[in-house]
């Protein structure tokens, strides 16, 4: 593989002008296509194969004239001060918003609160419920702004109004104050390490194109395969990120093959035949976790998985190739002087010779500073960083799954307002109201199932209310709602629905109906236990595939699992953050969370794919270069000194800049994004920072020799991928590229 990527660079930087202009031309074919393409629709989540999802298909079936998973707006009115909803001037005023929607051409139906008995039990707050014949991402501008405009109305009465339901969801965009301020903190982290704006704006500029081709693609491609908005963010958070520390790791190498006295086109050769392979190794290990997530069965994550998979590809091959291009269109100024002044030094000495074999002897800097210090204590790093970290990952034994809904929005949105005001009215409950539907097409007598149902359901301990059956107009199936005692996203809710359906299973006994148990509520309560069930699972298959992947890549069975403990406790470490600040509140106000609550139920899962990759990225830049010490000749403790006096302040930056562009995307106001964020950023910060670099490196000065022990039977069967470009250290004719020429020998340290 180095042989074949050390071509691919030396192509792409001569080539430069061609390279760069198919990727301009990328970039703007992928904006053009996302400018004409429709807008993407915000999707409802679905569980394929639990029973509130078989529910709300038999609706969809039994019910045609009605979408059970449509739009909806709740229409919440509050008396003023000391009158009551009943008062004549203030029920006219409520009829007239009600009858100036009634005109609307997406509106399928309007309830009356007078009517239904929608008024609470102090005659203070009334509700009328709107549905509408399309999904919320269909509705039309007028038919939005019609709903605002009777708002308008009815405050201009005095009444106060706010609007619930999914009518007036917003579609989430990115480009922010927080995500600009964590591309500045990673644009002054790149000039700082590279010590050249040239260098840095060379970085900044190849991660831009690839996001801005990947942006474009999910956008072009948003409606036809139903990508939503989180598809798009995730694009933009991870191809930033990883593009950012791809290019830089491949610029920093060539930065250190010029300072060695190669001339520039076999630097580029060079640093993308070895840092390049740590970047496809890298790359794959990220698109590999991304793309399993479509075994856990949910739509949404696979296509999130998928779109997080095609951007983290994109950056790989602009790494590989751009890159390059760009190192040779720039020449020198992507040097800092430093560099220039170690490459006219070599040039001096002949730096193209034969090199000895790397040792811990030699300049100082500080990452060789810091392996040296815990070289001389590894058994006290090792115990700070395990408990350290064992200690942040205690809030994760209450971790909760739950999906938000309107409690999680901020204060100051009128679908926060309306939540409150209906518990304040109504109770807890009656924002999650369980949907309960009776499958009577092969019961003897459907009146008397369904009022059998009715009757268990009023009986149960739990259930504030149970409406009144509605039948379909073949009257073979009915549809009851049962609103509980407790807020949707509380463990008493989920425990009533569990007692609902094993009390249920009685009645379909005796009746022979089918009873379902559905609704936004029950539906989020299946997600998170179908999420629940997949995590160990899945955290099984990616353990797994990350021992068997660095095996091969180390040759080495101790390394490879002391990186996986290494990204258990990471990750362990991120959920407690997580349960810390949104169930426990712990400085939530610093990222403006204004309600507690379940972790959202796809990110631990999420997480784990995500940080599984990267977490093998700074593996993999990291230690490769202490393996290459080591099989050159130095000692265990040497090769330590030697891969981090290489590769430690690169890595450091690179973690702090992919830190930086997740906790850019904290500031947007969705609990998705903000969960996705900080999860990100802390699993990113401790996987780099402590197990890593405080850790690894113990572990390995505990182990010696035995780190790098594999049985003779693997070292025959593993495949030998050459991460670290051993190939590039002997004679390779170049025949794709010249005629006969050879491949100089160099370092691979």
């Amino acid at each position: 593989m180095a042989t074949i990527l050390y071509r691919i660079g030396r192509w792409a930087f001569r080539r430069r002008r061609l390279v760069a202009g198919l990727w301009l031309g990328a970039v703007v074919l992928a904006a053009a296509a996302a400018a004409v393409a429709p807008s993407g629709q915000e999707e409802d989540i679905s569980m394929p194969g639990t029973e509130s999802q078989q529910a709300f298909d038999l609706l969809d079936e039994r019910f045609p004239e009605s979408n059970s998973q449509g739009a909806e707006a709740r229409l919440v009115f509050q008396a003023p001060d000391g009158q009551q909803m009943t008062a004549s001037d203030n029920r006219s005023a409520v009829e007239d918003t009600l009858g100036s929607l009634d005109e609307g051409d997406q509106v399928a139906s309007i309830s009356d609160p007078y009517e239904d008995g929608a008024v609470s039990e102090d005659g203070t707050i009334a509700y009328a419920t709107i549905t509408y014949t399309d999904d919320a991402v269909d509705l039309t501008g007028p038919t939005k702004s019609a709903l605002e405009d009777a708002a308008d109305q009815a405050r201009d009465a005095g009444i106060t109004m706010e609007i619930g339901g999914s009518a007036l969801d917003a579609e989430v965009e990115p480009g922010g104050t927080t995500e600009m301020i964590g591309v500045a903190v990673a644009a002054l982290v790149l000039v700082l390490t590279l010590g050249s704006l040239v260098a840095a704006g060379l970085t900044l500029l190849t991660a831009f194109s690839g996001v801005a081709i990947a942006f474009g693609l999910v956008s072009a491609l948003a409606s036809p395969l139903g990508l939503t908005s989180t598809v798009a963010i995730l694009a933009l958070m991870l191809g930033l990120a990883v593009g950012i520390d791809y290019a830089l790791f491949i610029t920093s190498r060539f930065r250190d093959e010029r300072a060695k006295g190669s001339d520039p086109e076999e630097a580029a050769g060079v640093a993308v035949g070895t840092a390049g392979s740590a970047v496809v190794f890298a790359g794959a290990t990220v698109i590999i976790a991304l793309a399993g997530l479509g075994v856990v069965g949910i739509p949404e994550l696979t296509k999130i998985g998928l779109g997080g998979a095609g951007a983290v590809a994109l950056a790989v091959l602009v790494a590989l190739t751009l890159v390059p291009a760009l190192l040779g269109a720039f020449g020198r100024r992507v040097l800092s002087r430093a560099t220039r002044r170690a490459a006219r030094r070599a040039a001096r000495t002949g730096g193209d010779g034969p090199n000895p074999a790397p040792t811990a002897t030699g300049r100082s800097g500080l990452g060789a500073r810091w392996a040296r210090f815990v070289l001389r204590r590894p058994v006290a790093v090792l115990m700070v960083g395990g408990l350290g970290l064992l200690a942040v990952a205690i809030p994760a034994l209450s971790l909760q799954l739950g999906l938000p809904g309107d409690e999680s929005k901020p204060v100051e949105t009128t679908q926060r307002r309306a939540y409150d005001l209906l518990s304040e009215g109504f109770g807890p409950g009656f924002n999650g109201p369980l949907t309960v539907v009776v499958d009577t097409s092969k019961s003897a007598d459907p009146q008397a199932s369904t009022d059998e149902v009715v009757e268990t359901l009023r009986g149960l301990d739990g259930v504030a209310s149970v409406d009144d059956p509605v039948f379909s107009e073949a009257e073979d199936t009915a549809v009851l709602t049962a609103v509980p005692e407790t807020a949707p996203s509380s463990g008493e809710t989920k425990d009533l629905v569990e007692e609902i359906r094993s009390e249920v299973a009685g009645v379909e006994t005796d009746t022979g109906a089918d009873i379902l148990v559905t609704g936004t509520t029950a539906l989020n309560i299946d997600v998170s236990e179908a999420m629940s069930d997949a995590l160990l699972p899945y955290l099984t298959v990616v353990i797994g595939l990350a021992v068997l992947l660095l095996m091969v890549v180390f040759r080495s069975i101790l390394v490879p699992i002391k990186a996986a403990l290494g990204f258990l406790l990471s990750v362990g470490a991120a959920f407690g953050v997580l349960v810390a600040v949104f169930q426990w509140g712990w400085g939530a106000d610093l990222i403006g969370i204004e309600q507690t609550g379940p972790v959202m139920s796809l990110m631990p899962i999420l997480i784990i794919g995500i940080v599984f990759g990267l977490a093998m990225d700074y593996e993999v830049f990291l230690f490769t270069r202490v393996r290459e010490a080591y099989v050159h000749g130095a000692s265990p403790d040497e090769a330590i000194v030697h891969g981090f006096r290489h590769s430690g302040r690169v890595v450091a930056a690179a973690a702090i800049i992919m830190f930086s562009v997740f906790a850019g995307f904290i500031g947007i106001h969705s609990p998705t994004i903000q969960t996705m964020g900080v999860g990100l950023a802390f699993a990113v910060a401790f996987d780099a920072f402590v197990v890593r670099m405080a850790i690894a490196p113990a572990v390995l000065a505990l182990l010696g020799h035995r780190a790098w022990w594999l049985p003779r039977i693997l070292n025959r069967v593993l495949p030998n991928v050459d991460i670290e470009g051993e190939a590039l250290s002997r004679q390779v004719p170049d025949s794709a590229t010249e005629p006969i020429a050879a491949v100089q020998r160099h370092p691979v340290a």
